[in-house]
């Protein structure tokens, strides 16, 4: 039977044939911690008799995340130690993150902020929050970017980004807004002229960055979506984390990458798993991400090469990560090209 509506609750993914009836007591017990959310749209895209389906793996609650380890964190990139006021993330001197709202329309099973978003938690900031957050932005000249992020800021409606679109513009020393987002893929439908036209900022750079794991996610319609953003002249990167099942393999993290190359989307970060609650089952080593990104040298394009980051704990921002070419050999440099063969410079 089609998906015709979100999936929030066991009984959802049981109709769905997404779960068996000796499971739902435990999925019933994830859902109750975590948020839970399957679009059609994705929904759709699983495989049902794949016990391995990289869409499902992303998306489907399991039970084992309610084994929590003891190195991972409830705000495992610390935000809140760098949140002056509500709503605002301020890790780097010339950007900030807004998050105006703490909603998806999909809710990944290795989300980072998936202790802040769900059962019990606020959906959106307050318009006083918000005020007090936009006069954060306004009193500091040095913050030049302005990250919009949340949840999924996209599942606003029009009229309501264009409100805060319009009180970032009006921010002489705001100079780009860039906008997170899992949409285009999650609802492509919900990717209107109306949504598109209210991305575009006035007097400002406006950049989307599209959150995709796995190749399957750039359906037709996913593209089209894609597509009507990036021809109203708002260009698109991605972003995408590295997860165990999902696309931990050279193979099919070349596919993810050229799918979005042929999409007009750049990749820009691939991050390596957060240590969320509950995602050791999804966490690959630094090791194996290394090994990837070197698998990738070479093989694919400069153009789709993401930069391989580590969020670092504890709050201190991201580092890239990725494999070292260079070496010194009797003062001289030694560089290794993409077949491995090592040369003096």
């Amino acid at each position: 039977m089609p998906v015709t509506k979100p999936l929030r609750t066991s009984d959802d993914l049981a109709s769905a044939g997404l779960a068996s009836p000796g499971d739902l007591a435990a999925l019933d017990a994830v859902a109750a911690r975590y948020a839970v959310a399957i679009t059609p749209a994705l929904a759709e895209l699983i495989d049902v008799v794949d016990p391995a389906d990289p869409i499902a793996r992303q998306f489907v609650p399991s039970a084992e995340e309610l084994d929590t380890r003891p190195e991972e964190l409830a705000d495992p990139i610390g935000d809140e130690a760098h949140s002056p006021v509500e709503g605002i993330v301020h890790r780097y001197p010339d950007r900030v993150l807004l998050k105006p709202v703490h909603v998806c329309a999909v809710y990944c099973r290795f989300c980072f902020r998936r202790e802040m978003v769900g059962p019990g938690k606020a959906e959106a900031l307050s318009p006083t929050a918000l005020q007090a957050a936009l006069d954060y932005i306004r009193a500091r000249p040095g913050i030049w970017e302005v990250i919009l992020s949340g949840g999924d800021p996209l599942v606003m409606s029009p009229r309501r980004l264009r409100e805060i679109a319009a009180a970032l513009a009006a921010i002489e020393h705001v100079r780009v807004i860039r906008i997170h987002t899992r949409l285009p893929v999650a609802d492509p439908g919900k990717i209107t002229p109306e949504l598109v036209e209210a991305l575009r900022v006035p007097g400002k750079a406006t950049w989307l960055v599209l959150h995709a794991n796995h190749a399957r996610e750039l359906t037709p319609a996913a593209r089209a979506a894609c597509g009507r953003i990036v021809d109203a002249g708002v260009p698109v990167l991605s972003q995408s984390v590295l997860l165990r099942g999902v696309n931990d393999d050279p193979a099919t993290l070349e596919a993810l990458l050229r799918a979005l190359v042929e999409t007009r989307i750049k990749p820009y970060y691939l991050h390596h798993g957060d240590l969320a609650p509950g995602t050791s089952h999804l966490r690959t080593s630094v090791a194996e991400g290394q090994a990837l990104m070197r698998a990738l040298r070479g093989s694919v394009s400069g153009l789709a090469q993401p930069t391989y980051v580590l969020d670092i704990p504890g709050g201190h921002g991201k580092s890239p990560i990725g494999p070292s070419y260079l070496a010194e050999d009797d003062g001289q440099a030694l560089v290794e090209d993409w077949q491995g063969l090592k040369h003096r410079y």
